[in-house]
């Protein structure tokens, strides 16, 4: 297979999962053989995610050195993330009330899938404000705090370190000289990693396809359009205007990420795609010390696939229930949706604990998410690459209004980029 490239590679592997879970629909023999190659997979990102966040994000920060600098970055940073994801959930609201992908669904006729181990997770948050986020940014224990893979926790510890490696001067150079090397074999290690990546999409998808079967998809076929059809919508226009005003185009944008596009679509795992995004980001004419920064917060605080499906996901529960939510109560919506999205990063399964902190404020029946469960794999497949291609944008964005985007490497790697493909 090394003549194809990695986005070949892993849909070859997408469509063999599909086929083999076709095939043996109902076969627990499947997840049995598979499971454990999906699951390796799966850990084996998550193992390289924070060593890299850590050294890159140190590494960053200490080549900036100046605290004025970073907080005018972050405040900015956050800023635009609120402003991009808000749009996403007006965006999704707009969507489920044109094509109304709920009305008509008798919820007594599907499959229902159990949410249980979302509950607690739901409940824990609902008693958690929106000020706890912001404390529990800060670590209580570093260590524990790696352990566990707390990335704001993690962030927040990076940069005030680097700050400390470059207060101290000459004394910090050999620190600094450490974590760059830590940075760089670790994506040494990313790169041999992703020749794993088709077997590994080719487990999930398999494992998945197996317990679900395609005709699980049929009854919600019109929510499923309405998702994609809302996650184009919000690329080609909304993410396009943006990288129109920062100087670059969504297509080009694109088409540098298409291999990590597809690998974030088949694995529905954001995390399997940040080590290569940050180095191709920089590649694209984005500093290190912004993409170290602004993409791992992002994967936190930027999840714009995510809140749209959410949106949507509301408004279908609705309509499939029967209950007319007027403006007022779709307003309330947006906002508690806004609050509620940012602030529980890094829980698994996270789009549907969102749901079902959110969905009881304005008066729709949570039991319609054990509706939506079963599809919820090929949904989040969507919401994955959306989330993925905004942090893109986003390093792209902060970087120009830094003064800092390289415009000119940004075009020398797109056009190498292109000769590759057309030498493919």
């Amino acid at each position: 297979m090394k003549k194809f490239g990695l986005a070949v590679q892993v849909f070859i592997g997408l469509a063999a999962g599909i086929a083999v879970g076709a095939i043996f629909y109902g076969n627990p023999a499947v997840a049995a053989y598979l499971q454990p190659v999906g699951d390796i997979f799966i850990r084996l990102i998550k193992m390289i995610v924070v060593p890299i966040v850590l050294s890159s994000l140190i590494v960053g920060v200490a080549g900036v050195g100046d605290m004025k600098k970073l907080g005018k970055l972050g405040g900015k940073t956050l800023l635009y993330f609120e402003v991009v994801t808000t749009i996403a959930i007006v965006v999704g609201l707009l969507m489920a009330n044109v094509f109304q992908p709920g009305a008509g669904v008798h919820q007594e006729q599907l499959l229902k899938t159990d949410i249980t181990k979302y509950v607690s997770t739901a409940e824990t948050v609902q008693s958690h404000g929106f000020a706890d986020t912001f404390v529990n940014i800060v670590p209580n224990n570093i260590f524990e705090s790696l352990g566990s893979g707390n990335m704001l926790a993690i962030i927040f510890f990076s940069i005030m370190f680097a700050l400390g490696i470059a207060a101290i001067g000459e004394r910090g150079k050999p620190v600094l000289a450490f974590f760059q090397g830590v940075s760089d074999a670790m994506f040494w290690v990313t790169h041999q990693m992703m020749k794993f990546a088709p077997i590994g999409v080719f487990a999930l998808i398999g494992v998945t396809v197996s317990k679900f079967g395609i005709s699980s998809l049929i009854p919600l076929g019109k929510l499923i359009l309405t998702v994609y059809g809302g996650m184009l919508l919000f690329i080609f226009v909304v993410l396009g205007l943006i990288a129109k005003m920062a100087g670059t185009s969504i297509i080009a944008l694109i088409r540098i990420l298409k291999d990590e596009l597809v690998l974030a679509y088949s694995t529905a795992s954001s995390e399997s795609v940040l080590p290569r995004l940050m180095q191709k980001m920089e590649k694209f004419g984005c500093p290190k010390a912004i993409t170290s920064f602004v993409i791992p917060t992002g994967y936190s605080f930027n999840l714009d696939g995510s809140t749209l499906y959410q949106a949507i996901a509301a408004i279908f529960i609705a309509q499939m229930y029967g209950i007319h939510l007027p403006l007022s109560t779709q307003i309330t919506l947006v906002l508690v949706l806004m609050v509620t999205s940012k602030g529980i990063a890094g829980v698994p399964g996270v789009s549907f604990v969102v749901l079902l902190a959110t969905l009881g404020s304005v008066g729709i029946p949570v039991e319609g998410l054990a509706i939506i469960a079963g599809i919820d794999r090929l949904l989040d497949m969507a919401r994955t690459v959306v989330n993925v291609l905004g942090n893109g944008l986003a390093s792209v964005v902060m970087s120009k209004l830094e003064g800092q985007y390289d415009k000119e490497q940004a075009n020398t790697y797109l056009n190498s980029i292109q000769k590759l493909d057309k030498a493919a």
